[in-house]
């Protein structure tokens, strides 16, 4: 695989594997319209690459999520069935793409799930657009891999926070809302969340997951959703003390009890574990601690 071309190549976590490998094609909406088909036939064309990391996706908060389940479907199903069948139509042996945790179900029998539970049960209900369009792709892949008999996998990180995020209260991760939140709330104030705060949560500190990705692409050849998460398991409640504690400043957290989301979503990185058995995550409070930095750094964007 000497050309590997990346989508999504100026999001938040394209742009932090452009520094793991800095020698890939990264494309972003700026350069091809994924949801059109012969756009994203002529990128095939035009680059000509021998593998596929596909990232790009429509996102958002869970607020955002649930006021435009339509864009959310349709956007993030569009780019996907463009990017996987234009790769076919193109030759192209390698894809491997990005899921989320929010395509499996809302509930599992157990806990944590693993990726044996990918289809027991629907997403929830407040992801369910976005849900159903990453489970899509992943059936998309499995499909062209029984039909055609190629190497296009998936994998299912969790939820990413880190530098080079986007602290839109609007469109942005839980831990970026809550660094930005709380870094501009006064002294002696009370600070507002949504939810009550007793969601729990593996959050997947980004640049791990750039470190990881080139190693999937060399490794991760099953028809399996490969879960990539950390062992760390904590509550939503917990999550906004630590940076409480690395803020060191005065303020009360109250939780508002609306749109709590999933209680758990926690995935078994057994899988993941069997292919990279020494592979050391980064801490939450670590990986806070570097995410604050860059956000003082760069003008509190």
């Amino acid at each position: 695989m000497d050309k590997v071309l990346v989508t999504g190549g100026s999001g938040f976590l394209g742009k932090r594997l452009q520094r793991v490998k800095p020698n890939w094609i990264y494309i972003s909406s700026n350069d091809y319209d994924l949801r059109n088909p012969d756009a994203c036939a002529a990128m095939y064309k035009e680059i000509s690459p021998d593998s596929v990391v596909h990232l790009a996706a429509r996102v958002g908060g869970i607020k955002y999520n649930v006021e435009n389940p339509a864009t959310m479907y349709y956007e993030n199903v569009a780019m996907n069935t463009n990017v996987i069948h234009q790769a076919f139509e193109a030759g192209i042996p390698r894809v491997l793409a990005s899921l989320s945790t929010c395509s499996f179900p809302n509930k599992t029998k157990k806990y944590p799930f693993s990726e044996k539970d990918f289809f027991d049960g629907p997403p929830a209900e407040d992801n369910l657009s976005y849900g159903f369009s990453k489970r899509m792709l992943h059936v998309q892949c499995l499909s062209y891999r029984k039909q055609h008999g190629l190497d296009y996998s998936t994998f299912c990180p969790s939820n990413l926070y880190g530098p080079e995020d986007s602290f839109d209260p609007n469109n942005s991760h839980f831990i970026s809302a809550m660094i930005k939140k709380m870094h501009e709330a006064e002294k002696d104030s009370t600070v507002e969340f949504w939810g009550s705060g007793n969601p729990l949560r593996q959050q997947l500190f980004v640049d791990d997951l750039a470190e990881i990705i080139p190693d999937l692409l060399d490794k991760h050849h099953t028809g399996k959703p490969l879960i990539v998460a950390p062992e760390q398991h904590l509550s939503i409640r917990s999550m906004i003390l630590t940076f409480k504690g690395i803020l060191n400043k005065n303020v009360k957290i109250e939780f508002n009890n609306e749109l709590d989301g999933q209680f758990r979503k926690d995935g078994s990185n057994r899988e993941f574990r069997a292919l990279f058995p020494y592979y050391k995550f980064t801490p939450l409070k670590n990986g806070l601690e570097k995410t604050y930095n860059w956000y003082l750094n760069h003008g509190n964007v």
